[in-house]
This record gives structure tokens, sequence and C-alpha cells, in this order.
């Protein structure tokens, strides 16, 4: 299996359980080691990294988790966990550290005053936003995002998503998107892959995997998503035409 991801593009993977997503994302991040083949960042291999040198590739490689309380520390407030990085990297002065992390904020929409506040002073969506500014305040080159969305109420969803979209559009992200939810995966990328077992069984546009489904376990993802509408979940479950 091979894909790629180009500048300002988000390639979705989505899958079940053991499907092998999260363990693409976490080869891709260094936290596991592939059985085989090989990742390039940039034109650079960066399997087998050594430890500085995987250290130094954070700058270029940074992560949103499911659970946001896996990059805040809860005993530091934001601006400490936000200028962090950018100390560690040694790319500024504490001054423009703190400038750049306010910075990162208002993109994602958080008020000022965040900077001093603690992660328990946060509802799940804001703790989120704050860790894709924390993401963010890198200017990494690529970000993975696993299951950034899941843990979070639908009407929360759609608004993290939709800063997502709007973040890239802006500043030309680029995301691997990892999640079970198909919906979710085909709304915010532009190459979908499904995963069964580790082996990609179908890929295309979202349009194209939600519309018009190849194989049966991408129809068997689609039918597992709540269709309140009796038409639509019809519909949406009629046999692909030929």
């Amino acid at each position: 299996m091979g894909f790629s991801i180009e500048h300002g593009q988000t390639v979705g993977l989505v899958g079940e359980s053991g499907s092998g997503k999260s363990s693409i994302g976490k080869a891709i991040l260094g936290l596991v080691p592939p059985e085989s083949g090989s990742i390039h960042l940039a034109g650079r291999n960066i399997i087998n990294l050594a430890r500085s040198a995987r250290r130094s590739l954070s700058k270029d490689l940074q992560v949103v988790f499911q659970d946001p309380n896996s990059s805040l520390n809860p005993t530091r407030t934001i601006g400490s966990s936000l200028i962090e990085p950018l100390l560690a990297a040694r790319r500024c002065t504490r001054i423009e550290a703190l400038g750049r992390a306010r910075d990162m904020l208002a993109r994602v929409g958080m008020p000022a005053d965040s900077m001093d506040r603690y992660p328990s002073a946060f509802s799940g969506g804001q703790r989120q936003r704050i860790a894709i500014a924390r993401a963010l305040v890198m200017d990494p080159k690529l970000i993975v995002c696993d299951e950034p969305v899941s843990a979070l109420d639908l009407s929360v969803q759609a608004q993290v998503l939709n800063l997502m979209v709007e973040l890239q559009a802006r500043d030309g992200l680029s995301y691997l998107f990892i999640s079970h939810d198909l919906s979710v995966v085909r709304y915010i990328s532009h190459h979908v892959l499904v995963l069964q077992r580790g082996a990609v069984v179908e890929e295309g546009s979202g349009d194209q995997v939600w519309n018009a489904p190849v194989h049966p376990y991408t129809r068997a993802l689609i039918d597992s998503i709540p269709e309140p509408d009796p038409a639509r979940r019809q519909r949406r479950r009629a046999p692909a035409s030929v």
C-alpha cells in the first residue's frame, strides 16, 4: 500500500478498530516501527532516524490526538504548553514565542486570556482547538489527526471540522485524517482510503467513496452511520449501479 499527501491537501484513512489506520499514523510519527516500506517527508526517509533527528523533525510533523489531554499538561497553563515546543527547538525568544502562541490561539477562535488558564477551565471542544493551536505553532509540513473529533458532540464536531478546513484553506496545511466515521472523512478529505485488516479495499474522492461504494466493507461502514431519515437510509443502502 502506498499513498502521498500533497501540500494543502487532506488524505483520509477510514476503517473500524483494528483496520490498521492508527498504526499507519503512529508509524509516521515514529511511535511504532513499520514492518516494511518507507516513509518520506519532504523527500526525506524518516524511518529509523536517530533520536536527535527525530526530535528535530517535530518542526515539520505534528499530531492532534483524539483526547486533547494527551497533548495538554493539566499542571501547566495553556501559554506554557504552547511555547514549550518553540523554546525546545530554539526557534525564537520567549517573548517571540508568547506572541506566536497568542496568534495561534486567535486563529483557532480562543480568547487571549486562555494563555494564563489551565486545560481544566475549558470544554472538550475548546481543548481540541487549543491542541490544534499547539500543533500549528511549529508551522509543520504535515499534521497527523488521529480521531480528532470522535470524542466531541456532533455540533462541536462540525465546528472543529470547519475550523480545520478554514485553517487549511488559509495556511496551506496538509492533514492525514484518521477516523472510523466515513461521513466525517468524506467531509474533510480530498482523497479517501478505506482500510480493512491493514489493506486498502477502496479509494477515491470522498464523494466517490460515499455515493458509489464498490466494496462490501465500504458499504457496511456507510450503513453503520446512524441516519434518522428512513427514506435517506433506504437510498443509502441501495446497491451501487454497475
